[in-house]
């Protein structure tokens, strides 16, 4: 029989009678994206996922490592199919798992039985299979507790299957059970990280970014063009819209008190992300910003920001301090694109002492001085979008 993936589900399991529509939606993203790698036939049953390739070209290396950034999945294992039956998965154990026998020190065997006919318990299938592979490899220790391998046996209704110790997957639910969010992406460290956790939720995203020529250069742009591409293998498609932003900076510059630049900024950016979220029907928007990491992020800061927006606003790195958001943004590969020295268009015009707790009255008059919709019309009206894919 051939190699497979399994695909293991984690909170999909304790859904309700709503559960199918999860497993649907994972199904067809699955589908989508490994339709790249060549021909598989997938398929769910008993909380796993099974992966079949159709044809000798597909690429199981491709296909497994884009199986693991698939939200929804939570452990992800390369498997040998074989017959129900003691000695052939024994033989299969062997033939398959060689390599990783032969390089470990110590290892265990655990068995699932999901076939109920099957004539041997757990435990049982599990004691042959470990007695058998330490006869055949006699330098591995048995160890029940930390072993170095773990070979996995599972009795399923259509065959038995043998593999090592499974890799983490993605986790979270399937992209697009959470409904449709824009999020600001910036060329930082946060925003992508921020990205990433919402689209773990199960939320579909449509990026919007702010640039002001010629403060920022085209290599800014395509800075955070390219966060977007290594997002994509994580979060699906991705539209970016991108709104040019220098009219409105430089009117704030003129017709407002430089401790106030920046909270007014925010409020036209929730402005005009709202004008992207009425386009593509999302209802949340997503930010980037964490509390207390710079002077607009105070929570009366905040509160000036969501004085200017109608949905709600959604910060999935409020409460976490750096080290932990560099530490998801190297996991999902934006760091060292984040890292690059290029403007963004908060860095335009920066106040010398901005203000860090602002009354919204003070805020809502120091904006009235400003053709507020009229800016935001302007800057809408020369908004261009362009349309990332998965594999592009």
């Amino acid at each position: 029989m051939e190699e497979l993936i399994l695909l293991k589900l984690g909170e999909l399991v304790l859904k309700g009678l709503n559960r199918h529509t999860f497993e649907d939606k994972l199904l067809a993203n699955l589908r989508r994206r490994l339709k790249n790698h060549g021909a598989f036939q997938i398929y769910s049953k008993q909380s796993t996922v099974y992966v079949e390739p159709q044809s000798a070209g597909c690429d199981m290396e491709g296909a497994f490592e884009t199986c693991q950034k698939v939200f929804g999945v939570v452990a992800v294992a390369r498997a040998k199919a074989c017959e129900k039956d003691k000695d052939a998965i024994l033989a299969c154990a062997k033939e398959y798992l060689c390599k990783e026998l032969t390089a470990a020190k110590s290892f265990k065997v655990e068995s699932k039985r999901a076939d109920k006919s099957f004539p041997m318990s757990s435990i049982a299938l599990s004691q042959y299979v470990g007695g058998e592979l330490h006869e055949a490899f006699p330098h591995l220790q048995v160890d029940v507790h930390h072993p170095e391998l773990t070979v996995m046996v599972e009795v399923r209704e259509k065959a038995a299957y043998v593999h090592g110790s499974a890799v983490p997957g993605a986790g979270g639910l399937p992209t697009g059970m959470g409904g449709t969010a824009v999020s600001l992406l910036s060329g930082g460290i946060d925003s992508p990280v921020a990205s990433w956790m919402m689209a773990k939720r199960g939320v579909r995203l449509e990026m919007v970014h702010f640039y002001s020529p010629p403060y920022t250069s085209p290599e800014a742009l395509e800075k955070v063009l390219e966060l977007a591409r290594l997002l994509v293998p994580w979060c699906g498609r991705l539209v970016v819209h991108t709104v040019p932003f220098t009219e409105i900076q430089e009117e704030i510059r003129r017709s407002c008190p430089e401790d106030y630049f920046t909270l007014v900024m925010r409020r036209f950016m929730m402005r005009c992300a709202e004008r992207v979220a009425s386009r593509v029907g999302a209802k949340c928007l997503v930010t980037g910003e964490c509390l207390g990491q710079v002077a607009s992020q105070t929570v009366e800061a905040m509160a000036s920001t969501e004085d200017a927006a109608t949905l709600p606003i959604f910060r999935p790195v409020i409460a976490m301090d750096k080290e932990e958001i560099i530490r998801i943004s190297r996991k999902i590969g934006t760091f060292e694109t984040s890292i690059q020295p290029f403007e963004d268009c908060c860095t335009v015009f920066t106040p010398r002492h901005p203000r860090t707790h602002p009354v919204i009255a003070d805020v809502r008059s120091v904006e009235s001085a400003l053709d507020v919709e009229g800016l935001v019309d302007r800057a809408m009206a020369a908004a261009r979008y362009e349309v990332i894919r998965y594999g592009e």
